[in-house]
């Protein structure tokens, strides 16, 4: 008996009738849903290229091109940054100068250690140190 309701159920399905779903099917390529997918890319239609209009306005290989006026009003961000921490460096150590240094010399040790400039304190410490050492490049 037990063999005949196994035979019914053996014979219900076939190999053709099996369907593996699922992502770990996918990835080793067993499932049905891989096989219906084409396998190239869809890909979205290129611009042509574009010819230059005339080929009188090139310049000669190996010649340097002309300054280009336009955009000579440009001022560089980096520029600006490197001018501007300049800047604030000069006016720390005016600031040091006159608030920590001379503290000091007059004895005035809580006015000095207490002193901060605009890049921060200007008493000595092993972290100014190492911000000093690492921004030297």
């Amino acid at each position: 008996m037990l063999a005949a309701v196994i035979g019914f159920g053996l014979a219900g399905c076939s190999a053709d009738d099996i369907q593996f779903n699922g992502g770990i099917f996918d990835a080793v390529g067993m499932s049905d849903s891989t096989k219906t997918k084409s396998k190239e890319p869809k890909l979205a239609e290129r611009a042509p290229l574009v010819v230059p209009p005339s080929l009188d306005r090139l310049p000669e290989p190996g010649s340097t091109p002309p300054p280009d006026t336009a955009i000579a009003g440009i001022k560089d961000p980096d520029e600006a940054k490197t001018a501007s921490k300049e800047e604030l460096q000069r006016r720390q150590d005016e600031y040091c100068k006159v608030n920590y240094e001379q503290a000091k010399q007059r004895g005035d040790d809580t006015t000095a250690d207490n002193a901060v400039g605009p890049l921060g304190p200007c008493r000595g410490s092993v972290l100014n140190a190492i911000k000093n050492w690492n921004s030297e490049e």
